[in-house]
């Protein structure tokens, strides 16, 4: 008897092609063994060992395939979530985990009825940076912290109507594709807030969804600000943070998303490294500033820890319970920003 996990990849996309059938594909004790690509030779070209399916009923129709990762268009993740999970499978949802923290709730039970694994790709706890500023808190080097900045800053002017993400439709803006993974990191961080501010809009001129997006979350004593914009031409800080005894700020994005589509894979020389004058920079008193080694981000990471939960041998580190709570804060910043006022985080309703 094997523990190699047969798992199955729903859209090749970039969600499905890079964020799960490139990972699952290399993750030991996984085997990717079917793709759902409607229409196109794109995913057999890839994987030409792999079963290319053509509809989610012919996937699901193989019984020895147990993972599921949905990579489908947002709008669509809680309907293909809860057909796998009616299937008996284990499923993962690329982020937005849902568009509603009532249909998230829906699939956490029905998750629990089935007595299946759930769980949200929040593979950015896995980045290189986000795994050093982990290290650099519980170093304590900083003392206590007091501010902490968070930005996923872009420039991209123009906006890509044709695709679903910025052609106005259900699931799309900047908001649900990177405030899931902000607001994801702070929490994993922090833990839940007491209040919360946000300013959500439109500021590139032929925009027709959320492109940008500033959220305040307000702790006893620390605030914690998360901002994502598409017109962004000038490098800023991937992280800033202030603590009592000095601060620690890193510029840059973890490589790993480029290296993917740029081909190369985990196996490669060097993947998911910074180069030294990528590290970031703490400043003490009395010190010069000092580089700080980024840690290696691995994607893999969360795929091997849902391998292992599924095994019986580690705890699911993305608790379906924690997508709940960012889809909740999502659509309180969505209503901060339409009130234009500072509102209670109350998250004693979760599923």
């Amino acid at each position: 008897m094997t523990d190699t996990i047969r798992a199955g990849v729903i859209g090749f996309g970039l969600a499905g092609r890079i964020f799960h059938a490139a990972v699952i594909h290399a993750t030991p004790g996984l085997e990717l063994a079917a793709i759902v690509q409607r229409t196109g030779d794109e995913a057999a070209k890839a994987y030409p060992q792999v079963k290319i399916c053509r509809s989610i009923e012919e996937l699901l129709a193989d019984e020895s395939i147990r993972l599921i990762a949905v990579g489908t268009p947002s709008s669509s993740h809680f309907e293909v979530a809860e057909q796998c999970l009616r299937a008996d499978r284990d499923v993962v949802i690329d982020k937005p985990f849902a568009l509603t923290s009532d249909d998230a709730a829906q699939l956490i039970r029905l998750a629990r009825e089935r007595k299946r694994l759930l769980t949200a790709y929040q593979n950015r706890r896995w980045d290189g940076d986000f795994k050093t500023v982990e290290k650099m808190l519980v170093s304590g080097l900083l003392g206590r912290l007091v501010t902490f900045e968070s930005h996923f800053d872009r420039f991209r002017p123009e906006p890509r109507l044709r695709g679903w993400r910025e052609n106005g439709g259900p699931g799309g803006g900047t908001l649900f594709d990177l405030g899931s993974h902000l607001i994801d990191q702070a929490l994993t961080l922090f833990g839940n807030p007491e209040k919360i501010f946000a300013s959500v809009r439109i500021d590139r001129d032929n925009g027709v969804v959320d492109d940008v997006f500033d959220i305040t979350l307000f702790y006893k004593r620390l605030t914690a600000y998360l901002r994502a914009s598409t017109l962004t031409k000038a490098p800023g800080a991937r992280f800033t943070l202030h603590g009592t005894q000095g601060s620690f700020v890193k510029f840059g994005l973890d490589p790993q998303e480029d290296q993917l589509k740029g081909g190369i894979l985990f196996d490669a020389p060097g993947f998911g490294q910074e180069p030294e004058e990528a590290w970031g920079k703490l400043y003490m008193e009395g010190a010069a500033p000092e580089r700080v080694e980024t840690e290696v981000g691995d994607y893999r990471g969360i795929y091997a820890n849902v391998r292992d939960a599924l095994l019986g041998k580690a705890k699911l580190v993305v608790a379906p319970e924690q997508a709940w709570r960012t889809t909740r804060l999502i659509e309180l910043a969505r209503e901060s920003s339409s009130e234009g006022r500072v509102l209670p985080v109350d998250l004693s309703n979760k599923p």
